[in-house]
């Protein structure tokens, strides 16, 4: 959820090639329009108004450009089927519009099942409606709220619901965003029944969801109980942590100031090799961007336990990552990994 309120292609099961993944993408949008679409300057943030005069100069300028063949897979985004706080709905079109405009060439979509996860729900089901029309595109994951397993033990309804949700395509389980502590006893039968269908977990954890203490101590008796789910980590309390100076009003809040080494983050992605980072929200780009020196060695150290994402869910929704590739100095081959190759890793 947003912070500020807050292997063939990549679409198909099992192992691929980085190549695959080009050629399946280019399949859909056409050589010329992949080019684009994996460009990440400013400049491809805008949709085309010129004519041909910008778009020449827009294609130039990715000739120049070393990822602009690599594609770029968006790992947290989100439809939303009313207006709320204030923003327009936004629905499987205006998403994938968006995405052409940004230079995304696929994205997660996640489903919103807890109250406390945003004012307006998007269940899973009708997630995986949406997403129907852009198979290609938009690559969905379903969520079920853990409090609903008051109907498990006596009619196995959260097991057969998940089931079902797999048969129709859910490729990952998020997001998770429960008011609840991260180890609640309820959250570990829904780990399990992920682990059980091969599915990664992308949650929310901050001082209202998914809620852990400073140091993450509960976090890190869930990876290690867990060993083979594969979490995504997000938001406040987790990005907050990539510094050692945390405290606990930092768990909802965007600490500023230089970050001090020996934090739990970095800790966590070394320690353990079932646990990634989202970079999306405001709670990512703040861990990026408060200071750029400790930032650059921290990707260069962790770019194969980090997915780009940016937690887009409203039509007029700025999204910062885009300027990541521009600020930060990286090998092609790890920009690949941050790009795509991680969450390629991770699907179902």
């Amino acid at each position: 959820m947003t912070d500020a309120r807050d292997r063939e292609s990549i679409h198909s099961r099992g192992p691929t090639t980085r190549r695959r993944v080009l050629e399946g993408v280019a399949g859909l949008v056409g050589t010329a329009g992949i080019v684009g679409m994996g460009a990440s300057s400013a400049g491809a943030m805008d949709r085309d108004t010129d004519g041909n005069g910008e778009m020449t100069a827009r294609v130039e300028a990715r000739q120049d450009d070393p990822l602009a063949d690599l594609p770029l897979v968006d790992a947290h985004t989100h439809v939303i089927p009313e207006e709320t706080l204030d923003m327009d709905p936004l629905h499987a079109d205006e998403l994938v519009s968006r995405m052409d405009d940004t230079g995304v060439d696929q994205a997660v979509v996640h489903a919103l099942e807890s109250p406390e996860a945003y004012p307006v729900q998007a269940p899973s089901w009708w997630v995986l409606e949406q997403v129907e029309a852009y198979p290609d595109r938009l690559i969905p994951f379903c969520s079920i709220d853990p409090r609903t397993l008051v109907y498990e033990e006596e009619f196995g309804a959260v097991t057969d619901l998940l089931e079902r949700y797999v048969d129709r395509g859910a490729r990952g389980f998020g997001e998770l965003k429960a008011g609840l502590p991260i180890d609640d006893p309820r959250l570990e039968t829904l780990y399990e029944s992920c682990a059980d269908h091969g599915l990664p977990i992308l949650f929310h954890t901050d001082d209202k969801a998914m809620e852990d203490e400073v140091g993450l101590p509960r976090l890190e008796d869930v990876l290690a109980s867990f060993p083979s789910v594969d979490f995504v980590a997000h938001a406040h309390a987790w990005w907050a942590h990539i510094s050692a100076d945390v405290r606990r009003e930092d768990r909802g809040d965007y600490p500023a100031g230089p970050i001090e080494p020996g934090g739990r983050v970095p800790e966590l992605l070394s320690a353990y090799d079932n646990i990634y980072g989202d970079v999306s929200a405001g709670s990512g780009w703040n861990a990026l961007t408060r200071d750029a020196e400790y930032a650059q060695g921290f990707l260069e150290e962790h770019h194969e336990r980090l997915v780009f994402g940016t937690d887009f869910l409203a039509p007029e929704q700025a999204v910062p990552q885009l300027g990541l590739f521009d600020r930060f100095e990286l090998p092609a081959d790890a920009w690949a990994n941050i790009r795509y190759r991680n969450l390629e890793g991770l699907l179902r």
